[in-house]
């Protein structure tokens, strides 16, 4: 298994900044196999969704009013989340509102095996659709 790799997935997907993209591309590049690099970033990004998730559902006070720039992106992913419901969580693969959407669905504790599906299905869209594009 590519530690390397899914530990990027993992991070890219807190609320930490990463490009695991690029990674996945340098290693399919290499000469990985794609459907076991695909697999792994998939799994990566979906536990750091995950621990987002936590973060809201356990952190509620901690995350609420930290500061200006915070409460736009979650005044903004939860307008996301509360306009197009668990439907919405396919996108949590994108850049600046994914990661809010999922602290969003933790703080407004959505049931967890629905978060998880639809947010690893997203974000095994993106990572498969990169490899065929390479």
């Amino acid at each position: 298994m590519d530690w390397t790799l899914f530990g990027s997935a993992l991070l890219s997907s807190t609320l930490f900044p990463g490009g695991s993209e690029a990674l996945l591309l340098y290693r399919l590049h290499q000469g990985a196999d794609p459907v076991a690099s695909v697999l792994v970033a998939t799994a990566g990004n979906a536990g750091g969704s995950l621990i987002t998730y936590a973060m809201g559902r356990f952190g509620r006070k901690a995350v609420q009013h930290r500061d200006a720039k915070t409460d736009r992106r979650m005044l903004r992913a939860e307008r996301w989340f509360r306009r197009w419901g668990y439907p919405s969580l396919l996108l949590s693969w994108l850049p600046i509102v994914g990661d809010p959407l999922c602290l969003v669905a933790g703080v407004l504790r959505v049931n967890v095996a629905g978060f998880l599906l639809l947010v690893t299905v997203g974000k095994l869209a993106r990572y498969a659709a990169l490899a065929w594009l390479m």
